[in-house]
C-alpha cells in the first residue's frame, strides 16, 4: 500500500498521526490490520466480519441499507464527500494515495488542520468531529471513542501534542 507524501518536519508527521488515528477512530485497529490498512473496507464491516471491495477505480459507491450510509474507505468517506473531494482535489481514483489526500483536505475544510498542526489535538477533534462521527465532540449518535485513547493513538503514529485536556 503506498501513502500520501507528507511534507518533511512537524506538518508532516502531524497529518500523518492524525490520519492513522482517524483510521483506527472510525474502523479499529483489528479490521485496519485484516484490511488492506483500512483502504479497502466499507461500512458495516466488523472485525469478525470485514466487508471489503476490491477495486481501487472509485469509490465504491455500495449503499449499506442498514446503516444508510455509502462511507467507504480507510476515513469512511461517504459518497456525496468523496465526490466534492475528488472534484476539489482532481482525484481519478479512490486509491490510499487518493484517499489520503481527500482526507488531509477535508482536515482542512472541518477547520481541523490550523489547531493539527499547532499541537492542539483536542481542538482539532472538536473540528473533526463535524465529519467523522466516531471523534469525541460528534453528535451524530453513533459510537464516539474516548480522547483519551486517540490521544494515545496518535502519539504512538508520531503526532505531538501540546495541547491536550485529560478526558
Amino acid at each position: 500500500m503506498t501513502r500520501a507524501a507528507f511534507p518533511a518536519g512537524i506538518e508532516g508527521s502531524q497529518s500523518s498521526a492524525m490520519l492513522d488515528m482517524t483510521a483506527v477512530s472510525e474502523i479499529g485497529a483489528e479490521l485496519l490490520a485484516k484490511s488492506d490498512d483500512g483502504y479497502n473496507v466499507l461500512v458495516g464491516s466488523t472485525a469478525a466480519h470485514p466487508i471489503l471491495f476490491g477495486s481501487y477505480a472509485a469509490h465504491p459507491h455500495i449503499l449499506n441499507h442498514e446503516l444508510n450510509s455509502t462511507a467507504a474507505g480507510r476515513y469512511q468517506f461517504i459518497w456525496a464527500t468523496w465526490q466534492m473531494a475528488a472534484k476539489v482535489c482532481s482525484l481519478t481514483d479512490f486509491s490510499p494515495v487518493s484517499q489520503d489526500i481527500a482526507c488531509v483536505w477535508l482536515l482542512k475544510q472541518c477547520g481541523a488542520y490550523e489547531p493539527l498542526i499547532a499541537g492542539d489535538l483536542d481542538a482539532a477533534m472538536a473540528h473533526a468531529s463535524k465529519e467523522w462521527a466516531s471523534l469525541p465532540g460528534s453528535t451524530a449518535g453513533q459510537h464516539v471513542n474516548s480522547s483519551l485513547a486517540l490521544q494515545k493513538v496518535f502519539s504512538d503514529a508520531g503526532g505531538v501534542a501540546l495541547c491536550m485536556r485529560p478526558k
